[in-house]
């Protein structure tokens, strides 16, 4: 995943876990705008979370930074 995605995620994940709580969860989308402007990156993390990581549609966002703070 590029460092741009990677910076992306990690803030969306930061705002909706201090909007929400621990308990938050999102999908890969939330990283997105909903207008698909740039599908190219829409396809990375689709392929990281869905291919790569086999996760489920919704994960916990702390689940979800963690792994991407560690490099996974």
């Amino acid at each position: 995943m590029r460092s741009t995605l990677r910076a992306k995620a990690i803030a969306v994940c930061n705002e909706k876990v201090a909007k929400k709580g621990e308990t938050v969860g999102l999908s890969f989308y939330a990283f997105f705008a909903n207008k698909n402007d740039d599908p190219e990156l829409l396809m990375e993390a689709a392929e990281w979370w869905i291919k790569t990581h086999e996760l489920d549609h919704f994960e916990k966002a702390v689940k979800i930074r963690g792994m991407i703070s560690s490099g996974v």
